[in-house]
């Protein structure tokens, strides 16, 4: 009997009950197991449609070719032959899991060496980002990755300084002292045009101060010109180097930020100091009602203050977000700084604590302290209003008055708080407060554009510059 599956003897058979075939029991049933069928045949079988078939367990005969000494010898070289080929293919086999497994062990101590540089090198940018970033107050939103880092205070010799100002300025501004007789009138503001245009040596103008009857004026192509107001002429071209961001000018000394992190204090036009300390541009100079005080601020969220006198840097603080403009309270107390979030942060001048912040709703373009006290005004990119802040305020209250100014990148407010200054694209505009009404009203409007402006002496003229590097000059005429 013959398996009708393997066509050999089979060693357990079994016989089916509807064709009578026989088959290795093993065999059928992981046929009907996978098919359910009778092999040959479409009729469906179950395990219980075979019978066993007992047989005499018997010892297979050797073959034939087995039967005799050459046989033998044949079968026992074959054997032999091909334990040489399994041991050789053994060999070939362990080559090359020798060699997957030595690429294995070098992959995995390259990727033990990479995981440890960058580790080393996650900590040196957590070290780095400590220093650049810092928590923020209980009243600010927090983005949940800020670190905290203690902002550092001024030495004592310059708090006492920044004290002594403080309690001089309060006092003069408790006793409501009356506008200069000087000073310019609604009627000759409202008569300014524009009396002379000069094109500077600088191009791509970015930034404007006035000291007395001089404005230097700072450019992105590294160079900053001294202007002369009254000769309409430019005096003086000084080769900074580095892009100029930020200008501020302060009794004899002109002062420059650069995109490249650099402070440059020039005295009568001869460079007598450098600060390195911002990592990234430098967005914003302020000086100290006092004048002994500078700061500076950066994309890098952090303000510096510098000791003028002594040309050395004294103190710095962190924010949570680049800073692109600052100012001075006209008492010196505090310094306002805005962000690229839309924040205004108020920080303490000695100590750098944040007291409170003021959300603008825009990256802060530019903003400026009214000498009153409590005010100041503030615009950001993209807006087409100057929004007025009362600092005695706080949340939505402390937005005194948003006034319609069209598109505004520099403010400048007269020393008397009479008159706020604006300038952009859209050209120049002067809004004036009106005391006894407490109601603004415009009386300038010009379609001179500039990116930058200034108040002249007396307030009876008005310097800006357009990002051409032209130069020009609003007054009455004569």
């Amino acid at each position: 009997m013959l398996c009708a599956l393997s066509g050999e003897v089979p060693e357990e058979p079994v016989v089916s009950r509807k064709t009578g075939t026989v088959f290795e029991k093993r065999l059928i049933l992981k046929y009907i197991q996978e098919n359910g069928k009778e092999p040959g045949t479409d009729e469906e079988l179950d395990p219980e449609d075979l019978l066993d078939v007992k047989t005499s367990r018997v010892v297979r005969p050797r073959p034939p070719n087995f039967t005799s000494l050459p046989s033998l010898l044949k079968a026992f070289q074959d054997e032999w032959d091909a334990l040489v080929l399994e041991a050789y293919n053994t060999r070939e086999q362990l080559s090359r899991t020798r060699e997957e497994l030595a690429t294995a062990l070098y992959q995995h101590d390259a990727a033990v060496r990479v995981i440890a540089r960058l580790t080393k090198e996650r900590d040196e940018a957590r070290d780095a980002l400590s220093k650049i970033t810092v928590a923020p107050s209980a009243g600010g939103a927090s983005n949940g990755d800020a670190m905290a880092v203690d902002n550092e205070g001024l030495p004592e010799g310059l708090v006492e300084h920044v004290n002594e100002v403080q309690q001089q300025l309060t006092q003069r501004r408790r006793e409501k002292r009356p506008a200069p007789e000087n000073w310019a009138t609604p009627d000759e503001v409202s008569a300014f045009q524009q009396t002379g245009h000069t094109d500077l040596s600088v191009s791509q103008a970015s930034s404007l101060d006035v000291e007395s009857e001089y404005a230097v004026i700072g450019g992105l192509d590294g160079k900053a010109d001294i202007y002369s107001i009254q000769g309409n002429t430019v005096e003086r071209s000084l080769d900074v180097g580095e892009p100029v961001t930020s200008t501020v000018w302060t009794g004899s000394k002109v002062i420059l930020g650069t995109s490249k992190g650099s402070v440059k204090v020039l005295d009568s036009g001869n460079e007598v100091a450098s600060f390195q300390v911002h990592a990234g541009a430098v967005t914003g100079l302020t000086v100290h009602p006092g004048g002994r005080i500078l700061a500076s601020v950066g994309v890098d969220k952090s303000f510096v203050f510098y000791d003028l006198e002594t040309l050395q840097q004294v103190s710095r603080g962190y924010t949570d977000a680049a800073l692109t403009s600052c100012a001075f309270h006209p008492d010196g107390h505090f310094l306002a700084a805005g962000t690229q979030s839309g924040d205004i942060n108020i920080f303490q001048t000695n100590d750098g604590a944040k007291v409170v912040n003021f959300h603008l709703g825009a990256p802060v373009q530019a903003l400026v302290f009214s000498e009153n006290g409590y005010w100041f005004a503030a615009t950001g990119k993209g807006q087409q209003t100057v929004t007025i802040f009362d600092l005695r305020k706080e949340g939505d209250a402390a937005k005194a008055k948003e006034l319609q100014t069209g598109d505004a990148q520099s403010l400048a407010w007269d020393r008397t708080g009479q008159y706020l200054a604006t300038v952009g694209s859209t050209g120049v505009t002067v809004q004036m407060y009106l005391k006894k009404a407490k109601a603004w009203s415009e009386p300038l409007r010009t379609s001179v554009p500039g990116t930058a402006i200034r108040w002249g002496t007396d307030a009876k003229s008005l310097v800006t510059v357009n990002k051409e590097g032209v130069v020009s000059v609003l007054k009455e005429s004569e």
